[in-house]
C-alpha cells in the first residue's frame, strides 16, 4: 500500500494587469536593473588609487612643461653681442628645415603607400616522366596470350616556374659590347669594376610567391578505373615580410605522381596571390576606370576622380553628387553619397579567374624518345624595388634615436628660455622700482587690487585704479583678505610658483 501524502491547497495564479510587461521564461532568474558587480579587494582599490594618482601627476607635469622656445622681446637690450639675433635666425632656419623635412617625409610616405607595380615574365615548364609502362617491360613475351606484367604503370608530372630577369639579359648585351671595348684597349680596372657589379647576387622571387593555390583538373572520361583524380596545393598562411618561409610556400617546382598507362589531358589552374588583391570590373565600372582590372582602393579613387572631372559634386552638400547615365548603372539613384561609394562598387567587382594551363600527359614510347616540355609565359606583377628601399628608410632605427635626442634638446631649450623670461621680468620689475619707487608702488598696489577683485569675483570694467581705500588696508576675519575666494586663489598661485 502506498503511503498517503497530505494534500496541499492549490494556489490560484495571480491576476496580471494588461499593462504589465511579460516576464522572461527560460533557464535562470531574471534580475531587473543593473547587474551587481563583485566588490573590489583592498589591494585592487589601492592599485586603482595609485594609478589615478600617477595619471594625475603626469597630467600636472605635462601642463607645467614649458613649450615656448622664442626669446622675449627686449632681451637684446641687456645682452652684449649679437647672440639674440643669431638665435632668432637659427629659429627661423629650424622652422624652414622642419617644413622641408616634413614635406619630404610626406612625399616618401606617399611613394611607399602608392601601389607601384612592375610587370615581369614568369616562364613555366610542364613536363612528365613515366615508370613501369608496358613498353618499358623487358620480360614481356609477345608470343603468349597473357600480357599482364604485374606492374603498376605510373607517371610523374613536374611544373617548374622561373622569373625571367630582363635586366640580366640587357646586361649580357652590354657585357658583349664591353668585351669589344676592352679588346680595343679599354682600361682593365673599369672591367674589374664591371665584373664585380655583374657578380652581385640578386634575390629572385620564386614560383610559389606569385600564386596562393593550384589545382589540376583531369579528363574524367580517361580516368583510370573510373576514379576521379585530383591534385590541390594551397599556400600556408605566413606572416607578412617573413624572412624564413616554410618549404610549402617557397619553391620553384612542384611534382605529383599518379597511376596510369594512357595519355591524359589536364588543366592546371593557378590562382594569383596579389597584395592588394585585384578584381575584374563590370563593363560599366570598367568604362569609368578605363581598365578591366583594379584594386578596391583604385576603384574608389577612380570613381571619385570621375565625379570631380565631370563636375557632378553638389555645390551645397559636398558629400553628395549627381549620377549621370554611366554612374546610374552602378548607383541606381539620382544622387549618390560619397562615403557609400566603396559599398556600391562591390557588386561590380569579381575575383580574377585563375590562370589555366593546358597539358597532355604523354606515356607513349614515341614521345619519350625525345621529350619536350610545354612552355607558358605568364605576366606577373612585382613591387617596385624602390618601395622596399623607402620602407627601410622610414623604419630606420637611427631615425627614432635622433628624434628622441632632438626632443630632449627641445625640452632643455624651453626650460632655458623660461628662465630667461623670468630673469627679464625680474629685471623689469627692479628697474621700474629703482627709477620711481612712489609711482611704482601705487601702480603695483592698483594691479594687486585688480587681481584680488578678479579672484573675489567682484571685478568690474575699469576697476583697480585706486588701492588707497580703507577696505584694502583693514585686516581681520571680516576683511576682503579673509574671503574664501581670495584664500583659494592665493593658495593656488603660491602652490604653482612653488612647483615651478
Amino acid at each position: 500500500m502506498q503511503q498517503g501524502y497530505r494534500p496541499y491547497p492549490q494556489q490560484q495564479p495571480p491576476q496580471r494587469s494588461p499593462h504589465t510587461a511579460p516576464t522572461r521564461r527560460g533557464i535562470g532568474p531574471m534580475i531587473a536593473g543593473q547587474q551587481p558587480q563583485n566588490p573590489m579587494t583592498p589591494a585592487q582599490l589601492q592599485a586603482q588609487h595609485q594609478m589615478a594618482q600617477a595619471a594625475q601627476q603626469a597630467a600636472r607635469l605635462k601642463s607645467r612643461k614649458p613649450t615656448d622656445k622664442n626669446i622675449p622681446d627686449g632681451v637684446e637690450e641687456f645682452v652684449q653681442g649679437d647672440g639674440v639675433q643669431r638665435y632668432r635666425e637659427l629659429r627661423d632656419f629650424e622652422r624652414r628645415l622642419d617644413s622641408t623635412t616634413m614635406r619630404k617625409r610626406l612625399d616618401v610616405l606617399d611613394s611607399v603607400n602608392r601601389n607601384v607595380k612592375r610587370y615581369r615574365t614568369l616562364r613555366v615548364w610542364i613536363s612528365n616522366t613515366v615508370e613501369d609502362q608496358p613498353w618499358q617491360a623487358d620480360a614481356l613475351d609477345v608470343d603468349a596470350f597473357d600480357f599482364s606484367t604485374n606492374m603498376d604503370s605510373s607517371y610523374k608530372v613536374k611544373i617548374e616556374g622561373r622569373l625571367l630577369d630582363e635586366e640580366e639579359q640587357d646586361d649580357d648585351d652590354l657585357d658583349s659590347d664591353e668585351e669589344d671595348e676592352v679588346a680595343d684597349g679599354a682600361d682593365p680596372m673599369d672591367e674589374d669594376e664591371k665584373e664585380k657589379k655583374k657578380k652581385t647576387p640578386v634575390k629572385q622571387s620564386k614560383f610559389s610567391h606569385f600564386f596562393k593555390a593550384m589545382t589540376v583538373d583531369f579528363d574524367r572520361s580517361r580516368a583510370k578505373d573510373g576514379a576521379e583524380q585530383s591534385v590541390e596545393w594551397k599556400k600556408p598562411v605566413v606572416a607578412p615580410n617573413s624572412a624564413n618561409l616554410p618549404n610549402a610556400a617557397d619553391f620553384d617546382q612542384l611534382e605529383f605522381k599518379r597511376g596510369g598507362d594512357e595519355n591524359v589531358n589536364i588543366t592546371i589552374n593557378l590562382t594569383r596571390d596579389e597584395a592588394p588583391e585585384r578584381f575584374t570590373l563590370s563593363p560599366a565600372l570598367a568604362e569609368i576606370m578605363d581598365t578591366r582590372e583594379a584594386t578596391r582602393a583604385e576603384v574608389v579613387m577612380g570613381v571619385w576622380d570621375y565625379i570631380k572631372i565631370m563636375g557632378l559634386q553638389e555645390d551645397d552638400e559636398k558629400r553628395t553628387f549627381r549620377c549621370d547615365d554611366l554612374l546610374k548603372q552602378i548607383i541606381p539613384r539620382e544622387t549618390g553619397y560619397i562615403p557609400f561609394i566603396s559599398e556600391a562598387v562591390i557588386p561590380h567587382m569579381t575575383a580574377i579567374p585563375p590562370v589555366k594551363l593546358s597539358y597532355t600527359i604523354r606515356v607513349d614510347q614515341e614521345f619519350h624518345k625525345d621529350p619536350q616540355p610545354t612552355i607558358y609565359d605568364i605576366r606577373v606583377s612585382l613591387d617596385d624595388p624602390i618601395r622596399a628601399a623607402y620602407a627601410n628608410f622610414m623604419n630606420n632605427p637611427s631615425t627614432a634615436v635622433s628624434l628622441r635626442e632632438i626632443d630632449t634638446l627641445n625640452n632643455n631649450l624651453a626650460v632655458l628660455i623660461q628662465a630667461i623670461s623670468h630673469s627679464k621680468s625680474k629685471h623689469t620689475f627692479l628697474t621700474s622700482f629703482a627709477d620711481n619707487p612712489t609711482n611704482f608702488i601705487k601702480k603695483w598696489l592698483s594691479s594687486q587690487k585688480r587681481d584680488l577683485e578678479i579672484m573675489a569675483g567682484e571685478a568690474m570694467r575699469g576697476g583697480g585704479e585706486d588701492a588707497s581705500g580703507d577696505e584694502w588696508k583693514r585686516g581681520g576675519p571680516d576683511s576682503i583678505w579673509s574671503s574664501d575666494s581670495v584664500k583659494e586663489c592665493v593658495t593656488l598661485m603660491i602652490g604653482q610658483k612653488a612647483r615651478v
